[in-house]
């Protein structure tokens, strides 16, 4: 079971040592209906990217863990989570996306089901998310798009 306890200490109290405080600034800044991509290794971040944050070294679901356990899910929104949709004829089967499941199952449990986004229609949203993390994930079809939520009382 991957989860963030597992990389390493936390420096403060409660906030897992994988955010770094680039990426908490990014979490804290963002509001209601902002988005924010985990992109593996593969995908053009930087190029797609109006903040980008580096986070080399470390897998999109570790990452993911750390961040569902501080970052609210939009459960007004049809879709809160996005994937990018393998490619028509690619034979690729993401196994990646069970463990996505999984951990919003933990951590989020009313975010429903995943978006499937056609790959290019990827690229446009990411170039309107608030931010891209670029991970070293290696597994294709890792891309990942969360939409933040509200605090609730």
């Amino acid at each position: 079971m991957i989860g963030f306890q597992e990389v390493s200490e936390p420096m403060l109290k409660g906030i897992p040592a994988i955010i770094s405080p680039e990426l908490m600034k990014i979490l804290m800044e963002m509001g209601h209906g902002d988005e924010i991509v985990l992109a593996d290794g593969n995908f053009p971040a930087a190029s797609c990217a109006q903040r980008l944050v580096r986070a080399d070294g470390h897998g999109v679901p570790a990452l993911l863990a750390a961040i569902l356990s501080l970052f609210p899910l939009d459960t007004y929104a049809e879709h809160s989570v996005g994937l990018m949709a393998v490619v028509p004829g690619d034979p690729v089967k993401p196994v990646i996306w069970d463990e996505y499941k999984r951990l919003t199952d933990i951590y989020e449990p009313e975010a429903g089901k995943f978006e499937l986004i056609e790959r290019f229609a990827f690229y446009e949203r990411a170039k309107q998310a608030y931010a891209i993390v670029a991970t070293g994930e290696t597994a294709q079809y890792a891309n990942i798009i969360l939409k933040k939520g509200v605090i609730k009382p």
